[in-house]
């Protein structure tokens, strides 16, 4: 493992290692989504909040489970987010020490969105989860406050692709969109997959196989930009973007590509790149320091874009 890796993400890593912790290949769906108990224990509980309250937002699909955390009676804004998991695991419970963080962090209302998870429901079943909600936010939630979409890793695919279906098909007005270490593509060839495709870390380029074996089965959809956003052939009319990337991380050369086409179609990017840290660090609060340091500058984003 390479020396640059910060040395609390090394002790999250080698207390993985040292239980045994299979890598997300060799489990089935199932084994991979009760494996997250242990992690949300040591995680432990989340900053408070003024309110968190459970509810249901109606989809094309059926009805989705969401949580609303409020910070303050008076937000500058709401903001829709999207866990990660691989798409296959992660719920609104896994993710809500994180989310009250960001909440904390922003000022903003921010609405966890529990969308369908793979193989049970392949693509674009989350696309479709994500997007649904950010309508019914949008029209009975947000109040006409400024409106933000954000999520990390494949829930920052998803904030990604609801950014282009709302330009596409004229939706919700968004005033900036959070893309923490997104999956961009499903190209499994660029540097650094090749680079972490080994077991040492939280996401390696084996895991994203399977992931996206899970998420997108039929290989010709992959393409599509609503599951791999930098295929898309215009990126310009896009809101601003906040975009958060990990060195040791297999998707960090498909973000930091995204982030220069988002520049180069006229999208204001803010990249916030952290050079020692791996893919998950954001949601590991109460453990890493850099956690609540990105956090801090994700919420700072957020109510810029909000006051804005």
């Amino acid at each position: 493992m390479s020396d640059s890796v910060n040395a609390q993400a090394r002790q999250v890593l080698d207390g993985r290692a040292e239980a045994g912790v299979p890598p997300t290949w060799e489990q089935t769906a199932a084994e991979a989504r009760a494996g997250f108990a242990p992690v949300r224990e040591m995680i432990g509980p989340g900053p408070d909040v003024a309110s968190v309250r459970d509810i249901v937002i109606p989809g094309k699909a059926g009805t989705i489970p969401a949580r609303v955390y409020s910070p303050a009676a008076d937000p500058p804004g709401t903001v829709v987010y999207y866990h990660g998991g691989g798409w296959v695991i992660g719920s609104v419970d896994d993710w809500d020490a994180c989310v009250r963080g960001l909440a904390v962090a922003s000022g903003c209302d921010v609405v966890s969105v529990d969308y369908r998870l793979a193989p049970e429901h392949v693509f674009p079943a989350a696309a479709d989860d994500a997007y649904d909600a950010l309508v019914w936010v949008g029209a009975h939630l947000a109040g006409g406050r400024p409106l933000i979409v954000a999520g990390d890793s494949a829930g920052g695919n998803l904030a990604a692709v609801c950014a282009l279906r709302a330009r596409d098909a004229s939706g919700p007005a968004l005033a900036l969109q959070v893309l923490i270490y997104p999956v961009t593509d499903h190209d499994l060839d660029r540097e650094s997959y090749r680079k972490y495709d080994g077991r040492d870390f939280i996401l390696n380029r084996g895991d994203m196989a399977w992931y996206w074996d899970r998420y997108a089965p039929d290989v010709a959809a992959r393409s599509n930009p609503y599951a791999s956003p930098l295929r898309a052939a215009d990126l310009s009319g896009l809101p601003p973007a906040f975009v958060l990337t990990a060195e040791h991380d297999p998707l960090r050369d498909e973000d930091f590509a995204y982030a220069e086409r988002l520049r180069a179609a006229g999208v204001l990017v803010e990249h916030r790149h952290y050079g020692s840290q791996i893919h998950g660090f954001f949601t590991l609060v109460n453990v890493l320091d850099d956690a609540g340091k990105a956090a801090a500058e994700a919420g700072a984003a957020i109510r810029g874009a909000a006051r804005a």
